[in-house]
């Protein structure tokens, strides 16, 4: 049953993708969509297609992928059910890096921004679980929320003093730090797909011992699992996933706190089966997220971090209320 309902989610993945390629500004009908990978003649909506609709709709699947399984990996290891991978302080130690980079080295293009996000991403990353491992009970999952925020805090305010110093730096900048996937080019998905990639086969291969963990670490080390080993290993898959999606789409929210509430809803807490379904729920809300962008405020778009948020907050707001088991 479970097989079948991945085959089924699948099935609409492929539909809401197909979706993002027809529907715009513009529409296209699906016949010259059609046309634009047998025949390609080089006409503006064949181009229009293979440069901007194709990759915006990659992009979008695959970011939403690997955040909703930062984010469940993120709530397993913190025990905290509104965890995501902002918690890490990802997000800010990105912009920080693209920050730093734009204004103090004078680097410029999204394809380099995505690169220095992804290195900021790995530092702010490390350096929380480097913070939350200290001490002679090693990680706890109150230590690395407490660290994850202070780190965030601390990026936050050093990114926004720099760009308040610079106006030029904040027009550049501001678009990419509200999160999107508009504009971007195939080339940044294509630098950041083998980090997401090795993200998404680690926590893949650590998502039975996940079982475990979210019984609490008093039980997981009772049955014998080394919970500091598979907690480095999740924290490198979370780092790896959130960093390149960040790197690729700037920091995108809520899709890692939203997302795999409704995988464990739907199918249980097992998170062999709750991980694949959350990368395709994810990548579902958010290529679906970026269609209704574009018809917010027509002809202009506004960005899916925008469209995650108005989705998110109220869904955020009803965990912490509720205060959900992960279990």
């Amino acid at each position: 049953m479970r097989i079948f309902g991945l085959l089924l989610t699948s099935c609409v993945l492929v539909l809401v993708m197909v979706s993002s390629i027809i529907f715009g500004v513009t529409d296209i009908p699906l016949s010259t969509v059609w046309d634009s990978f047998i025949h390609n003649t080089g006409s503006r909506e064949h181009l229009v297609i293979q440069t901007t609709r194709v990759p915006r709709a990659l992009i979008a699947a695959s970011v939403g992928a690997c955040l909703a399984v930062a984010g469940a990996v993120m709530q397993v290891i913190t025990r905290n059910p509104i965890a995501s991978p902002s918690t890490f302080g990802v997000n800010s130690g990105a912009a920080f890096a693209i920050v730093m980079a734009s204004g103090l080295l004078g680097i410029s293009g999204l394809q380099a921004y995505s690169v220095a996000a992804l290195v900021g991403a790995a530092i702010s990353g490390g350096i929380v679980f480097l913070l939350g491992s200290i001490g002679r009970d090693g990680m706890t999952p109150i230590k690395i929320t407490l660290a994850g925020a202070s780190m965030a805090a601390f990026f936050s305010s050093l990114t926004q003093g720099i760009m308040l110093s610079n106006g030029k730096m904040f027009d550049q900048l501001l678009f990419w730090l509200v999160g999107s996937v508009a504009g971007r080019e195939m080339s940044m998905l294509t630098t950041a797909i083998p980090y997401m990639l090795v993200g998404m086969i680690l926590a893949l291969l650590v998502s039975r011992h996940l079982n475990v963990l979210a019984m609490g670490d008093d039980v997981a080390q009772g049955l014998g699992q080394r919970t500091a080993h598979i907690k480095w290993i999740a924290a490198a898959a979370v780092i790896l996933l959130a960093g390149g999606s960040v790197a690729v789409a700037g920091p995108i929210a809520f899709v890692g706190i939203i997302v795999p509430h409704i995988a464990r809803y739907l199918i249980g807490s097992d998170y062999r089966w709750v991980l694949p379904y959350s990368a395709l729920f994810g990548a579902i809300l958010l290529v679906s997220a970026d269609i209704g962008s574009r018809y917010i405020a027509m002809p202009k778009e506004v960005p899916v971090g925008v469209m995650t948020a108005v989705i998110g907050v109220p869904f955020f707001v009803y965990i912490a209320r509720k205060g959900k088991r992960l279990a």
